[in-house]
């Protein structure tokens, strides 16, 4: 029987990348129009080589790509460049489809429902109250509540406590499978992989389950309730 589902946040309910690629497009174009002198496309670049290697929720990393380059901070290229990221994060956040959907179907059959992310506590909060998610879930764990990021236990257990079931009553889904698919299947939970969010280009997920769309969700829910019902 499955009792409640476990989400990640970022390409799992909301294309996060897609945001993130707009937002630093923006931020670059912001930073030419205040006077930088670069070349749109290896600014951009050199944004991500950063992120890749301090994490893609680095909140100082317009200061760090200018010191690295510049070797200063001149204060209205970093404001040009964060209004420009803020701007177009504010317009391209938004969610996967079927997402409300999904939502509100779990919240029809009495499945509970919570968040595991990795995001700092802030930022996984500004992005569910920004998508009208704030009413959607029984719970909420960050990697700052939990003391850990994920493939760590911490988090997937804390989730399940919260929750008051047990791990094989409950399902992760989430988009990253080494972290996500990993870390569940390790405290005993079920696993649904987010295939539509996959942006590593993932050959084998190791999951339970596969969603091409996160409302597969809901017919895999019901079909193994279904059986667990029929079972003397």
């Amino acid at each position: 029987m499955i009792k409640a589902v476990i989400f990640d946040i970022d390409n799992t309910l909301t294309d996060f990348m897609k945001m993130k690629r707009a937002s630093v497009d923006s931020a670059v174009e912001g930073m030419i129009d205040a006077g930088l002198k670069v070349e749109k496309a290896s600014m951009v670049e050199k944004i991500f080589e950063i992120y890749w290697k301090d994490g893609v929720e680095d909140q100082k990393i317009f200061d760090k790509v200018l010191m690295k380059e510049y070797g200063r901070i001149e204060p209205k290229i970093l404001a040009a460049a964060i209004v420009g990221y803020r701007r177009a994060k504010a317009g391209t956040m938004a969610l996967y489809p079927h997402v409300g959907l999904t939502l509100a179907e779990l919240m029809k059959m009495g499945i509970g429902r919570a968040v595991v992310s990795d995001a700092p506590r802030l930022e996984v909060w500004l992005r569910i109250v920004g998508l009208g998610l704030h009413h959607s879930f029984d719970h909420v764990v960050t990697a700052e509540d939990a003391g850990a990021k994920k493939p760590a236990p911490q988090g997937f257990l804390k989730a399940v406590q919260l929750l008051g079931t047990k791990p094989g009553e409950t399902v992760m889904v989430g988009d990253w499978a080494e972290r996500d698919m990993v870390g569940a299947k390790n405290v005993g939970l079920r696993t649904a992989w987010a295939k539509y969010g996959d942006t590593f280009d993932t050959k084998e997920s190791g999951a339970e389950f596969e969603l091409g769309d996160i409302y597969d969700l809901i017919g895999i829910i019901r079909k193994e309730n279904e059986a667990c019902a029929a079972r003397p």
